[in-house]
């Protein structure tokens, strides 16, 4: 009896060919960021709008209109029915510029061109096991990056400052003096100083960095209990007396010892019984999962000396030979980070 031999399917070269193009989905949501075209199509009465419409509102060609309108559809950022363009639940809440959680500003700063050359010489950084960014990349002294940063960034952040706060218990009673390091934007500190009357906040960071969260204190009407610290985080002093000290998206940018030493400055600030509250991207023991937390390393390779996303045992192995005596790990969904909250 004839034998038949099991047909092995052939892999698809596709995965590489959607990587070599990644770039243009990055380059299209950009475009429609740019050109306001999710708040065009959400200013509709109805919500739909045809590539014809949408090119008058957004002044633009309509063949350039509808390639990009298409190609958005089929990245997940609308829908399309018949001939007209829906937002998708996502693109309604995050990418109308009429939504109180509108993020599309941190386009400027994802994009921002500092940012994307540093990954058209990724294979020397590869070779060099760090930023071809100068010599210090993202961290050197007063990058004026953190500026934009801190502008754009800030809708990004506002839900996770939020949820930190509640996470920490900021209520009065327990929190009356805060060290923000790298404050940035400043909306952190400023939620917990919202939900704690009694709470003083110091701000660390740059110069110019610093004004915007000065700005974002007195729009919030905390401007009298937020005060600065001007400089570098591993120079500046911090004095004494904090009950907590945040650590927010800051300790990834150096490597281990840096960070350690930085730590030791933190505990020794600290009362007894303080808490260091650290958020970062914390990627499980494996390195690659979850996806957008572990790929946050790569980020790190591009733009800085020495950063990386580290484990939580690796955290945990900074804080204790900085004198803390416990960490506790708490993920913060819907964000791809975590909070550390390390006790002295």
């Amino acid at each position: 009896m004839a034998t038949t031999t099991p047909q092995v399917q052939q892999p698809s070269p596709m995965p590489i060919f959607e990587a070599l193009n990644a770039f243009q989905r990055t380059a299209a949501l950009k475009a429609a960021i740019e050109l306001e075209v999710f708040t065009a199509i959400a200013a509709t009465g109805e919500g739909r709008a045809t590539a014809n419409e949408l090119a008058e509102r957004c002044k633009s060609a309509q063949r350039g209109m509808r390639i990009l309108c298409d190609y958005l559809v089929v990245m997940g950022f609308l829908n399309k029915v018949e001939a007209r363009y829906g937002l998708t639940p996502e693109s309604a809440l995050y990418l109308d510029e009429r939504s109180p959680a509108y993020m599309g500003s941190a386009a400027r700063f994802l994009t921002a061109p500092e940012i994307m050359d540093a990954y058209r010489e990724l294979t020397a950084a590869v070779r060099k096991g760090g930023t071809m960014m100068g010599q210090e990349g993202s961290v050197e002294p007063e990058n004026p990056i953190w500026i934009e940063f801190a502008r754009s960034m800030s809708p990004m952040m506002a839900l996770p400052a939020q949820m930190i706060a509640k996470l920490i218990s900021a209520e009065p009673g327990r929190i009356r003096k805060v060290l923000d390091i790298a404050a940035g934007h400043g909306l952190f500190g400023i939620n917990i100083a919202l939900q704690n009357p009694q709470a003083e906040i110091f701000a660390l960071d740059w110069p110019a960095v610093l004004e915007v969260a000065k700005e974002n204190a007195q729009k919030t009407g905390v401007s009298d209990r937020y005060h600065t610290l001007a400089g570098s985080a591993f120079e500046v002093g911090f004095g004494a007396g904090y009950d907590l000290v945040l650590l927010t998206n800051f300790l990834h940018h150096f490597d281990a010892a840096a960070c350690e030493g930085l730590l030791r400055r933190v505990h020794a600030a600290l009362v007894e019984g303080g808490r260091a509250v650290t958020f970062e991207f914390v990627p499980n023991e494996d390195r690659v999962s979850p996806p957008q937390t572990a790929g946050f390393a790569m980020i790190m390779l591009g733009t800085t000396p020495s950063g990386d996303a580290y484990t939580f045992s690796e955290f945990d192995r900074m804080f204790r030979n900085a004198g803390f005596t416990r960490s506790e790990l708490h993920p913060l969904p819907p964000t791809p980070e975590s909070v550390i909250v390390s006790y002295k």
